[in-house]
């Protein structure tokens, strides 16, 4: 007489999927659990400040593109310290960008001002955000189609200091 062996499933997952008294339809397409672990336990890490950012070579190569854009739009001239006019400090920021799976697209840094410390009516008269409304987009959309016009779209990273100043602003 011999002995039947019982193959057991090669995880819990088959096991369920060949009883055929459980409806698996939604458990098909989906990933496994060691899967969304690793995804869990990922964090990035930004840096807090100038120091950080400059012990790694990915965060200095994109501090120095955003020192070439500021250098190419011609953004500010170098000049001594004005002693009877207010001096705005200025202080990087960083975020990672990520692509959809999670992997890191790019480094982003930017120069900004520290806004903060500027008073109105004697740094600034008034705030100004260019931000296009919806409904302007959507009019401008149904324009083009209805015309069928060729449509571009242009993303200007550095766009909100290009803006024409009535005075003068000193950073350091």
């Amino acid at each position: 007489m011999g002995t039947t062996e019982i193959e057991e499933p090669a995880s819990q997952e088959q096991a369920i999927t060949d009883d055929p008294s459980v409806d698996d339809t939604h458990l098909r397409d989906h990933r496994n659990l060691s899967e969304i672990y690793a995804r869990c336990h990922s964090c990035i890490v930004e840096p807090e400040n100038f120091d950080e950012a400059a012990q790694d070579e990915a965060w200095k190569k994109a501090m120095e593109n955003e020192m070439n854009m500021i250098e190419k739009n011609q953004m500010w001239e170098l000049v001594n310290r004005p002693f009877n006019k207010s001096v705005i400090g200025v202080k990087w920021v960083y975020k990672t960008k990520l692509n959809l799976d999670g992997s890191v697209q790019k480094h982003k840094a930017r120069l900004v001002a520290k806004g903060y410390a500027q008073k109105p009516g004697i740094d600034h008269n008034e705030t100004f955000a260019p931000v296009a409304r919806l409904d302007t987009i959507q009019t401008l959309i149904a324009l083009v189609a209805k015309n069928s016009w060729k449509m571009y779209q242009l993303d200007v990273k550095s766009a909100f200091l290009n803006g024409v100043l009535q005075e003068e602003v000193y950073v350091e």
